[in-house]
């Protein structure tokens, strides 16, 4: 049986595949059956996937496998074949009925999972017996009952007169079973469901079997009297019936009442289902309770489909509207009272329902495949008649209600050939309600609002409603409004596929009468929204340079206002965004927009300090412009000179006019753009570069470049002559300035020509010198900058040729300014919450980030790589402390300036090393001032003290002895120091004596590395020993108190510095003529203190004989003068 059901589903038209003499089992509704069809919908053994319905159209054999034999066995009696319904036609219509019967008893046993299975095989097998009967009638029809000749004068055999009334009796017999079995919906109860045994066998209960025995009796009954009709080619008259309209019972009056009844049947069906749908499931939830009425619906579109093409019935779409018009009749104007179909209680909704759900049946053929490139029959007349009834105001339209018609509509518009009757009957309603937001105040529209946001989804609103495949969730996602724009854009888009332009100019003629300047003037903000919405889908389907002209036409009759302005611009800014998608030229909507942008960057800029809601609103404006003209940009395919037109001097006005907020915003747009411009440069490079090109698309390739050098021309014109006057100010955002001013370094590179004339013939340089190497640019900028600059290896390596042989030596020094500089935002804050916590604390994070990334670049440059090198120490090649990687830098300069041997070299390393430190006294200068930043001076006099030490054989050097003098100066012998009675700051107290011992130690080598002996010098070192060695003094003169005095401590590390002799000297010398001597009787100040430091002083180092000579003296003189020596001299040894 397998085998036979699946091969009925590749006969051919003709049917002559031989399918051998097996029995196949007959075809019936089956819903319990695993599928067997390969993907099919439908049961393997239905009458759809068997061919059943096939075979009944083409007129051949129902089963010509089956009845072969000369008896056959029908409810447990045999028969014979052949005469078997001519001889018995009452007797087994009798037994039929009785075995109905029997079967409809079964219905009240009780059906628990203990009896299902007694039960499912008594009630099968009920049913199988029936089935079977009704499939012989069939095949008796076909192949045994002959087409009597009423003229013959031949006698006629008895048989042959039963014979000759055997169709009569027949349309008798099947039309006294209808009247027996009823209605559908008059089953007592329809229990779908099945139970399932241990071995995964499906049982189902009686009521399951008599359903579907129903189903196979009212489709069979149709087939039987269709074959009667196509065997004998007349009309049958029944002998002991007749119609309800008192009329003689025929096989066509029959056929026509059972159809109509069984339609009605399956109505009522669908209504019960009907009422448990919600609107916004409508299209989600189908109106068939299982598969097989499903199949009985598709069994009767065709067969009524086929009998309407001999003109032998009407069509199924005429049956379906028919029945559906009732609803809408009063009942005393009904012509059919007795039509058997409940009142639903949203007619118009239902029929919106059932119509949809059965317009999709038809895409499955005569097997039950479906297929969708199947011609659909349509019904848009009935379709047409229920849009006017939703639209109807008088009725009262709700927009839940509204949605659901027009999701429907907008389904059917899918399956069916275009209409536009439908899409003017719709914009008779829509054009009137344009004001209207069409909302549900109970269900928020998702992804929706009244005003759409912005232009961008403004146009990305208007493309989803030109899919061809809309969101199943329709009904909450959009308005019944957007949902006729899908229906729109469905119609002209198939319409003008079919029949070319024409569709379009009557659709376009029917839009455009209903807009003249009073319709425009009454337009409310939502009322816009829906203008611009219906206008951007018409542009986007048809033709878009003619919607976009009348769409400005008719703008012009506006005079917006400040809530309308808003919808204006967005609309207009979608429409420009149109043209670039589309690669049009831009150039008539950018002047008009431009020429708007313009006007109202000059307002903004005169309301800078006017009330906050009027500069909001135009902010508003200005930055949908801005969003668009970015978007305009970003998807260009390529630029013409309308391009230009979008970067007026309205940029100029809006940037002087910004605050912090807003220039973050256009500053973004700025570098958008410059992105965008810079890509396709290198794509227009990449394509001048092909051999072989012809003089058309060289000539093409150069106007593209003279559009491009136009555009950038005016962003050199409008935004870095602003970014270029802000650049030391702090109006502008740091890091934006940093971002779109190396955004303008890398144009620069790309299309130097286009650079104004003050920054030529190497604008590159000129602007690095401006945002990276100047010394009065804030750091953070100069950090940032810079690091994107290095970023970029095609612009590192076109500085190295370019003749900047000091590319590499300026781009350290500004390093090593915003290294010293990271705490100079911190100058402002009391200094109190700086002295005890960690340094890196006090830096933003931001910018510390920045400078670790700033310092990871830099040490992959060339010449610090080569520094590292010649220094053999350890070099970093991702540094992540800024502060470590400077020391080591100085470090590395210095021990490779101790390697030199060549006195040439060593010239210019002293040339190169101060060109690395430029002004830097100047980068540290803000800490040294009235406000204090703990954090800074303890960076600050580390780091000089370390460089001092670490380049002392550079600072020997004549070249470099200037800055070390100014080093001293500044930091070790400032005014404030030299005046004993002032009291230094204590943040700068404590860095210099965490440092001291550098310096100390860094001048004492120089001292002994100078190339001339420099008096001054030594000075400055006595000077500074002098001034700290009584300012670390200890208050007490305990010993113990001066193990950590800087001057001792640079003494201390001696064994590391060798040259570290002449210091000791130096402060044997200080305190011999500066703390040891006495004004006639009077003692020196803070002698103990003196004692206790020589003492100690001792105790560190050997002690000379030169230096004993030179303290003794001094030291006995105060002695003498002391009055308690033993006192004296016991608290100095304490």
């Amino acid at each position: 049986m397998d085998n036979c059901s699946t091969a009925s589903m590749f006969l051919t038209d003709s049917l002559e595949l031989e399918l051998g003499t097996e029995w196949c089992k007959p075809p019936c509704f089956s819903c319990g059956i695993d599928n067997r069809g390969g993907g099919n919908h439908f049961s393997g053994e239905s009458y759809l996937s068997s061919g059943a319905l096939k075979r009944l159209i083409l007129n051949l054999d129902p089963l010509p496998t089956n009845f072969e034999e000369d008896t056959v066995e029908i409810f447990a009696i045999q028969w014979v074949t052949e005469t078997a319904l001519v001889n018995s036609s009452r007797v087994l219509f009798h037994l039929f009925r009785q075995q109905l019967y029997n079967l409809e008893t079964l219905l009240q046993a009780n059906c628990d999972f203990g009896k299902i299975s007694t039960l499912h095989c008594k009630a099968d097998n009920i049913r199988q017996q029936c089935v079977t009967f009704l499939h012989y009638v069939k095949v008796f029809i076909f192949r045994y009952l002959k087409v009597q000749n009423a003229e013959s004068s031949v006698p006629v055999h008895p048989y042959e007169t039963l014979e000759a009334q055997l169709p009569s009796v027949l349309v008798d017999e099947l039309h006294g079973l209808l009247l027996y079995i009823g209605h559908l919906s008059e089953l007592p109860s329809i229990s779908p469901g099945a139970f399932v045994n241990q071995n995964q066998i499906k049982l189902f209960p009686p009521s399951w079997h008599l359903l579907h025995l129903h189903l196979d009796i009212h489709w069979m009954v149709l087939e039987i009297l269709h074959m009667l009709g196509e065997k004998l080619k007349q009309v049958i008259y029944g002998h002991q019936f007749m119609n309800l309209a008192g009329d003689n019972l025929t096989n066509i009056s029959l056929f026509e009442e059972h159809c109509e009844n069984l339609l009605c049947d399956l109505i009522s069906l669908s209504l019960n289902r009907y009422d448990k749908v919600r609107p916004s499931e409508a299209l989600a939830s189908h109106h068939c309770p299982c598969s097989c009425i499903k199949e009985l619906w598709v069994l009767l579109i065709h067969l009524l489909e086929h009998r309407n093409k001999w003109s032998l019935s009407e069509s199924f779409w005429n049956w379906l509207s028919k029945l559906l018009k009732t609803f809408f009749e009063k009942s005393s104007d009904r012509k059919r009272p007795s039509v058997p179909v409940i009142q639903p209680r949203d007619p118009l909704g239902f029929s919106w329902w059932i119509i949809t759900h059965i317009a999709s049946l038809y895409q499955f053929d005569r097997h039950g495949t479906p297929d969708e490139m199947r011609q659909m029959e349509s019904n848009w007349n009935f379709v047409e008649e229920l849009l006017k009834k939703s639209i109807n105001v008088q009725d009262g339209i709700l927009e839940e209600q509204l949605r659901m018609h027009l999701h429907c509509c907008l389904t059917l518009c899918d399956f069916w050939e275009p209409n536009i009757a439908i899409v003017t009957i719709l914009w008779e309603y829509y054009s009137k309600n344009l004001n209207s937001p069409f909302s549900i105040s109970w269900l928020p529209l998702k992804g929706l609002t009244y005003i759409i946001k912005s232009p961008l989804s403004m146009l990305e609103m208007v493309k989803a409603c030109c899919c061809d495949k809309q969101d199943n969730d329709l009904y909450k996602s959009s308005s019944s409004y957007t949902i006729f724009l899908c229906i729109l854009a469905k119609v002209v888009k198939k319409a003008m596929k079919n029949n070319g332009p024409h569709p379009w100019k009557q659709i376009k003629g029917r839009i455009y009468s209903k807009f003249h300047q009073k319709r425009m003037e009454e337009l409310t903000e939502v009322g816009l929204q829906n203008f611009f919405n219906l206008f951007l889908l018409l542009a986007d389907v048809a033709e878009v340079e003619d919607v976009a002209s009348h769409v400005l036409d008719l703008l012009n009759f506006l005079k917006p206002s400040l809530v309308t302005s808003s919808i204006i611009w967005k609309g207009q800014v979608a429409f420009l965004l149109m043209y670039t998608q589309k690669n049009l030229d831009i150039g008539v909507l950018a002047e008009k927009c431009s020429g708007a942008f313009r006007e109202k960057a000059k307002e903004f800029l005169v309301s800078k300090n006017d009330e906050m809601g009027q500069r909001q609103t135009l902010w508003t404006l200005l930055s949908i412009y801005i969003d668009g003209v970015q978007e305009v940009f970003e998807t260009s395919h390529c630029l013409y000179p309308s391009h230009e037109k979008l970067l007026n001097d309205g940029f100029s006005m809006l940037l002087r006019a910004c605050q912090e907020s807003e220039l973050r915003t256009v500053l973004s747009f700025l570098q958008a753009v410059l992105a965008r411009i810079r890509s396709m440069h290198q794509q227009l490079c990449q394509e001048l570069q092909k051999e072989s090109m012809d003089l058309i698309v060289q000539s093409s390739l150069s106007a593209k470049e003279r559009h491009l050098a136009a555009v950038a021309n005016a962003l050199w014109r409008h935004f870095f002559s602003f970014l270029k006057s802000q650049r030391m100010s702090q109006i502008v955002p740091l890091s934006e300035l940093a971002d779109a001013a190396a955004d303008f370094t890398l144009l620069a590179m790309d299309m130097p020509s286009t650079a104004p004339s003050d920054l030529q013939p190497q604008p590159v340089i000129s602007v690095m010198q401006l945002f990276g190497w100047d010394d009065i640019i804030w750091p953070q900028v100069v950090a940032r900058y810079l690091s994107h600059c290095l970023q970029n290896s095609m612009l590192c390596e076109a500085l190295s040729h370019t003749g900047c042989v000091s590319f590499q030596a300026l781009t350290v020094r500004s390093w090593i300014r915003c290294v010293l500089q990271m705490y100079i935002n911190n100058l402002y804050v009391p200094d109190d919450l700086f002295i005890d916590i960690n340094p890196g604390q006090a830096v933003e994070k931001e910018y510390l980030e920045q400078l670790a990334e700033l310092t990871r670049l830099l040490f992959k440059l060339s010449e610090i790589k080569n520094i590292f090198s010649k220094a053999q120490v350890e070099y970093l090649s991702s540094p992540e402390d800024p502060t470590k990687a400077l020391v080591l830098f100085f470090e590395a300069v210095g021990i490779t300036y101790g390697n030199l041997q060549n006195l040439s070299d060593k010239s210019a390393m002293v040339t190169k090393s101060l060109e690395y430190l430029g002004e830097i006294l100047k980068y540290i200068k803000p800490y040294l001032g009235k406000k204090i930043s703990s954090a800074g001076l303890q960076l600050t006099y580390r780091i000089m003290g370390i460089l001092v030490k670490s380049w002392a054989q550079i600072f020997a050097t004549s070249k470099a002895q200037k800055l070390l003098f100014r080093i001293i100066d500044c930091l070790l012998l400032p005014h404030t120091v030299l005046q004993p009675e002032r009291e230094l700051p204590a943040p700068m107290l404590t860095a210099i004596q965490k440092s001291l011992p550098l310096y100390l130690q860094g001048m004492c080598i120089v001292c002994g590395q100078s190339q001339n002996p420099n008096a001054y010098l030594n000075q400055l070192l006595g000077s500074v020993i002098e001034q700290y060695i009584g300012r670390f003094l200890p208050s007490s003169p305990h010993v113990s108190g001066l193990v950590q005095h800087p001057v001792l401590l640079a003494l201390r590390n001696s064994a590391a510095v060798p040259l570290i002799a002449p210091l000791k000297k130096c402060i044997v010398q200080v305190i011999r003529k500066s703390y040891l001597e006495c004004k006639g009787s009077l003692l020196p100040p803070r002698l103990a203190s003196i004692l206790a430091f020589v003492l100690q002083l001792f105790k560190d180092t050997s002690v000379e004989i030169s230096e004993v000579q030179l303290l003794l003296p001094g030291v006995l003189k105060c002695l003498m003068l002391v009055n308690e020596p033993q006192g004296i001299l016991s608290r100095i040894m304490l």
